[in-house]
């Protein structure tokens, strides 16, 4: 696969690590093995969470299985139409409240989108694709998927080994490579939002 990080430019040196990590659609249609598949939720199990409650669950199911249709048949038409290649279909949970006194957990979101961060890193260290999506049925993925009420519907992930970007549609085909990002002066400021 093209990492194709060439034409991202940092503002200040960085580790290579972040700018070759982007979100392909095309995949092989291939499985993803458990051996492919575990080393990315371990990575994902280190990430930081606020005293260390770990408020994130991965929901998946590998293609070629029993739960397979399930999950891709929760994604919108568009993503469907990449996604049927995919490995593996990841749904992201995350527990709102603390166990024990029922607190709310303000940062299981942050804290789980830590833990996608890191599945992403590391699916891309091993060569493989993580694209992570928004755009899914999250209410019937609550139903289908038996999701308690305790748990946020966070987002899908699709993962695969990297394919051709030609077996993808001509507009999607166009949309095939690693994105830019905004100048740090649009999302960073010292002192009080100026931005």
């Amino acid at each position: 696969m093209d990492r194709g990080s060439a034409h991202r430019v940092t503002e200040h040196p960085i580790h290579p690590i972040f700018t070759d990590r982007w979100s392909p659609r095309a995949m092989a249609g291939t499985a993803l093995s458990d051996a492919e598949l575990m080393p990315l939720f371990e990575a994902a199990r280190w990430a930081p969470s606020s005293g260390n409650f770990q408020p994130w669950r991965f929901l998946y199911a590998r293609r070629d299985t029993d739960f397979w249709p399930a999950f891709l048949d929760l994604l919108r038409p568009s993503n469907q139409a990449w996604a049927v290649r995919a490995g593996a279909l990841v749904l992201i949970v995350s527990r709102t409240h603390y166990d024990g006194d029922g607190r709310a957990c303000a940062t299981h979101s942050f804290d789980s989108g830590a833990a996608w961060q890191n599945l992403a890193l590391q699916a891309s260290l091993n060569g493989l694709v993580a694209h992570g999506i928004e755009g899914f049925d999250h209410e019937r993925a609550r139903r289908v998927l038996r999701v308690p009420a305790e748990y946020a519907i966070e987002a899908m992930v699709v993962l695969g080994h990297p394919g051709n970007a030609a077996d993808l549609s001509e507009p999607l085909q166009k949309r095939e490579h690693p994105s830019t990002r905004w100048p740090l002066a649009h999302s960073v400021c010292e002192g009080p939002f100026s931005l």
